[in-house]
């Protein structure tokens, strides 16, 4: 079973037991923490996409440590000027480990269902008057 989630303003394919590195979660190391699925498939189920089945979709995972990426040089040049600057930056980050990934307990969501009825072709529509049968003849405006 996989999902895709979503967190940092990035989306990530998890599976339980999986280790990654996300943005920075304000959340202390050793908690739990929720992520929002956009997509859950299970084995041997069809995906799952539609709002109802992910509001009883559950993606869980645990604070494992919070870090820091890898220093970035940052340069800026403007040749003929005498313009130079240089600066780094070093993203904080936090890695996670995915302890479940599922869907509610006795949820159909991941089966797909049988489409309804259209509710249209249970009510017959009212005829429509064309605007050439609602004027009156040319013959008898002139009149």
């Amino acid at each position: 079973m996989y999902a895709i989630v979503k967190t940092g303003g990035k989306q990530y394919k998890v599976e339980q037991g999986q280790t990654l590195l996300v943005e920075r979660l304000h959340v202390d190391e050793g908690q739990t923490v929720s992520l929002e699925p956009l997509m859950i498939r299970g084995e041997g189920e069809a995906v799952t996409i539609d709002a109802a089945g992910l509001a009883k979709a559950k993606v869980e995972a645990k604070v494992v440590a919070h870090e820091r990426g890898p220093k970035l040089r940052v340069v800026k040049f403007k040749p003929k000027r005498g313009y130079r600057r240089r600066n780094g930056h070093r993203q904080e980050l936090t890695r996670i480990e995915v302890t479940s990934v599922g869907l509610g307990a006795g949820s159909t969501a991941a089966k797909p269902k049988a489409a309804a009825a259209p509710k249209a072709a249970d009510k017959p529509k009212a005829p429509v008057e064309s605007k050439a049968a609602v004027e009156t003849p040319a013959s008898e405006k002139e009149d």
